[in-house]
């Protein structure tokens, strides 16, 4: 019967040394134990998981379906104790930490280059995840990342700390050829009625902002096309199937179709957005710092005077970047 005790490493270690080395006798040389000693771990072991890990019948030295996977999995974990100390001694001098990065889509699209760069030097090994806000936002607080740019601020968790990077305002985007101008709510209800709407998926953030505030202003339209990402909803315009609300970062990420759409700005939208940088409060401290003067260098000297020049001076006017917190 297996034990409920957790599970030895240093035992997952002479046993992932037998699976490589082919033979207790190379194990017990790796590890400066004797023959007997790793014999008896290995014993041990299978005692405490319940299962036999070596078919002891055979020669060479063979593994169990049940010990392959632990050779698998605890190389894995073998390789990650080895890395711990020097790890360790690092994060508590606040020197290079290992980190994963959430990304949401459009900045991971239009900025993640340029600021991976910028934080490549800071760390010791970098991970970068991208999708959509609510799901990074989830993982901040799973522990399965570290840092996360979000448009989601997360107010209602008190042990993550937030840093503003920039707000956006929205705007309408259409069809080339749609010469009509679109200046007021009103002309956003009469296109409604002419093209259906392109939808970004209403699971992210975007989405679900730009969702509530079409049926605050009784935009209703069915539901015909959803997108998840900024520049597939950008080529849908582009190629006429519809209309769509947008921001400046999300177009930029749909760059290549972004002077094939005609782009409207409702002065009296009132609909914006913010992106955060965000870390669980008093973790790398000193390193969310250096990221927050990363990101906000980025989105100064490359993001801004790319939707410039992309975009023209009107879209990039519709980006703030003061009043941070």
């Amino acid at each position: 019967m297996p034990s409920s005790k957790p599970i030895d490493m240093y035992a997952v270690q002479v046993f992932v040394a037998v699976a490589e080395e082919g033979s207790m006798s190379g194990a017990a040389a790796r590890m400066a134990i004797s023959q007997s000693g790793v014999s008896q771990i290995i014993r041990q072991l299978e005692d405490e998981l319940g299962v036999v890990l070596v078919n002891r019948t055979t020669r060479p030295l063979a593994l169990t379906p049940f010990g392959i996977a632990l050779r698998n999995r605890g190389a894995v974990l073998t390789d990650e104790i080895a890395n711990l100390k020097a790890q360790v001694v690092e994060a508590g001098r606040g020197i290079k930490p290992d980190l994963r990065i959430g990304l949401v889509d459009s900045f991971a699209a239009t900025c993640g280059s340029v600021f991976t760069k910028r934080l490549l030097g800071k760390v010791s090994q970098l991970s970068i995840r991208s999708g959509l806000s609510p799901q990074q936002g989830e993982a901040l607080l799973r522990r399965d990342l570290d840092l996360i740019v979000t448009s989601d601020a997360m107010i209602d968790a008190n042990d993550v700390a937030r840093f503003k990077l920039l707000s956006e305002k929205y705007f309408i985007i259409t069809p080339k050829n749609f010469k009509r101008p679109i200046r007021t709510v009103e002309d956003i209800k009469t296109l409604a009625n002419v093209l259906p709407i392109v939808r970004f998926n209403r699971s992210s953030q975007v989405g679900m902002q730009i969702e509530r505030y079409l049926r605050r202003i009784e935009v209703r339209s069915p539901t015909r096309l959803e997108l998840d990402n900024a520049d597939a909803l950008t080529s849908m315009v582009a190629e006429g199937i519809g209309w769509a609300v947008t921001s400046p970062m999300c177009l930029l990420q749909g760059a290549a179709y972004a002077d094939q759409v005609a782009t409207h700005v409702v002065e009296t939208l009132g609909l914006e957005r913010s992106l955060y940088l965000a870390a669980r409060r008093d973790e790398y401290s000193a390193f969310f710092e250096d990221a927050c003067a990363a990101a906000c260098e980025v989105v100064e000297t490359s993001f801004i005077p790319r939707v410039a020049s992309a975009l023209g001076q009107e879209i990039k006017e519709l980006i703030d970047v003061e009043n941070r917190i």
